[in-house]
């Protein structure tokens, strides 16, 4: 080197020249810099730093150009909810909280996938028979329980039975009364429908149990035993620490990823539910950022989707003459104005109805009466039907009869301002109401069963498939049937057999539309709007789909898929 550096010396600084006649360009390079002047050595290096980093931004630029950003496992997440949960079982959970973490930690025979679409879980594949009466499903083969036991038809078989048995008193004991089922192997399990249904893909989802575990349990044990807050299940979580206060309550219920669940080990490494007393208490640690998410906080920024149940005055004509009147019906019907209920009483956060599917169900919407002249429109509609306005009662009357309502609702506060708006709207018609309110318990067991009521203020959940059935179809007018108008239609049970049965979801919603239409135009009740269901998240989490919300827990249906870190991958590894 010292002879070259000499003869550098003494060359022009031209870096070409040198590059020839070192015929080495890393050589020359050192050797040309080395003879610049610290000021110029300086800007040099200056220079070479930015295109270094110019080069090294491109091929970046160029790689993230190739790939592909997609979820990745990690990260938590903190719930709040109103209540301790009692029962994390599928056939026993009967608060919003034991049906939130049982949807976590137990999985059925279908599920749902990221788009909410139903999906085999525990099953590979079903069949359905040709007559459409009976479903034969096929497990996994490597199906497990969070312990690590295989899933077989027996556990299937199991949980159905103890659904059907009347000693533990199961919510879902209806559903599964008249459905027979039989293991025909380890793997292969067949269900028996009395008639085709095609909402049974959806009871399906009901998680199942192992028996190795519960097959000891007594029925008469079944609701004390220790599963029943800490259970093993097949879900996408599994219990990790549940804690307890001094008194023995539950203050917060801890869930860590399971690794082997059916469908893929979820993002999240962990949900955390806090438990509150109240919603004060639960929108004070929202606010406070003591908790991420919770649901039935009212927030601009909330996830906000139509609940799957819809709310109106129920006219029962068996009990009050009055209502056997369509005129009546339909004038208190239109007298009501829903957009200032929505607006006044709900804070916006619903949608005005006219029929009994609630909003969101893709079905043409119905006709609302016009805010403007709808004390106007109800009043033409008395008279043409014959009811005289007196000036000496300021009542309508025909007949003898004088028109005046009572309704009866539940002694809660959404309620009570529900009825109490409503019974300013039919003031204005000249309808004189009178409010009855009834401890919930009360309401169900002693008016609603006993169809002791003429008017009654009151929701129905009409769940993910859209099925009117139960609500409207003439047989089940009589307690326990849940056809609280007394309605009966013979064009109308026809069309609502066709939409339980036809197992085309896009065939089966058009029955529905026209059962809603016909519904609608009979004016058995004054439905009044479809509630929205509110769903505080953080900002980081993604892959939150809420589609069709019967129940709280059902915002959990793709809960799998939610993530809050992402990772680059080449498209070749993506599936």
């Amino acid at each position: 080197m010292g002879p070259l550096r000499n003869n550098l010396r003494h060359t022009p600084r031209n870096l070409t020249a040198l590059i020839r006649s070192t015929n080495n360009p890393v050589t020359a390079l050192s050797a040309y810099v080395g003879n610049l002047s610290p000021g110029d050595r300086f800007i040099a290096g200056i220079l070479g730093l930015v295109v270094g980093v110019t080069v090294v931004i491109g091929l970046v630029a160029l790689e993230r150009s190739f790939l592909i950003e997609m979820p990745a496992t990690g990260g938590s997440l903190s719930e709040g909810v109103v209540g301790a949960p009692r029962f994390v079982n599928p056939l026993l959970a009967l608060s919003d909280t034991d049906r939130d973490i049982t949807s976590l930690t137990h999985a059925g025979l279908m599920g749902y996938d990221e788009g909410g679409n139903l999906v085999p879980v525990l099953a590979e594949s079903f069949t359905l028979s040709e007559d459409q009466r009976t479903y034969t499903f096929v497990l996994r083969a490597d199906a497990t329980f969070h312990d690590g036991n295989p899933i077989t038809s027996e556990d299937v078989v199991y949980t159905i039975a103890k659904a059907k048995d009347p000693a533990i008193k199961s919510p879902v004991l209806s559903n599964w009364a008249n459905i027979d089922v039989r293991a025909i192997d380890a793997r292969t399990v067949e269900f028996a429908l009395p008639r085709p249904y095609a909402p049974f893909l959806e009871e399906a989802t009901l998680g199942i149990l192992p028996a190795h575990i519960w097959r000891d349990i007594g029925s008469e044990e079944f609701p004390f035993s220790p599963l029943v807050s800490a259970p093993v299940g097949s879900g996408p979580f599994k219990v990790a620490r549940v804690a307890r206060d001094d008194a023995g309550r539950i203050v917060r219920y801890e869930l860590e990823a399971f690794q082997g669940y059916a469908l893929g080990r979820p993002y999240l490494d962990r949900i955390r539910f806090f438990v509150f007393a109240d919603y004060a208490a639960l929108q004070a640690a929202v606010d406070k950022g003591q908790v991420e998410s919770a649901y039935g906080i009212p927030s601009d920024e909330a996830l906000r989707v139509p609940y799957s149940r819809v709310f109106g005055v129920f006219f029962n004509p068996s009990t009050e003459p009055l209502f056997s009147d369509i005129a009546v019906r339909k004038a208190l019907s239109f007298a009501i104005d829903r957009e200032a209920l929505v607006r006044d009483v709900l804070g916006g956060y619903a949608t005005p109805a006219i029929g009994p599917v609630p909003a969101g169900v893709e079905v043409p919407s119905l006709f609302l009466p016009d805010p403007a002249t709808r004390v106007q429109e109800a009043r033409q509609l008395l008279t043409d039907a014959g009811w005289t306005w007196s000036e000496e009662l300021l009542a309508w009357e025909k007949e003898g009869r004088t028109l005046a309502v009572t309704l009866e609702t539940a002694n809660v506060a959404e309620l009570k301002s529900l009825a109490g708006k409503i019974q300013l709207d039919w003031a204005a018609l000249g309808v004189p109401t009178t409010i009855e309110l009834h401890q919930p318990a009360d309401l169900a067991e002693g008016t609603i069963r006993t169809r002791a009521y003429g008017a009654l203020l009151f929701g129905e959940v009409v769940g993910s498939y859209p099925d009117l059935y139960a609500f409207w179809y003439s047989g089940e007018r009589a307690d326990p049937g849940l056809n609280i108008a007394d309605y009966a239609s013979s064009e109308v049970d026809e069309l609502l057999e066709q939409a339980r049965t036809e197992p085309d979801r896009i065939v089966a919603l058009g029955y529905l539309a026209e059962a809603n239409a016909r519904i609608a135009e009979d004016y058995p009740a004054a439905f009044t709007h479809t509630p929205d269901f509110l769903y505080v998240v953080p900002r980081g989490l993604k892959g939150v789909n809420l589609l069709h919300i019967a129940e709280p827990s059902d915002r959990f249906h793709t809960v799998r898929y939610w993530y809050r870190h992402t990772e680059l991958v080449w498209p070749s590894f993506v599936n």
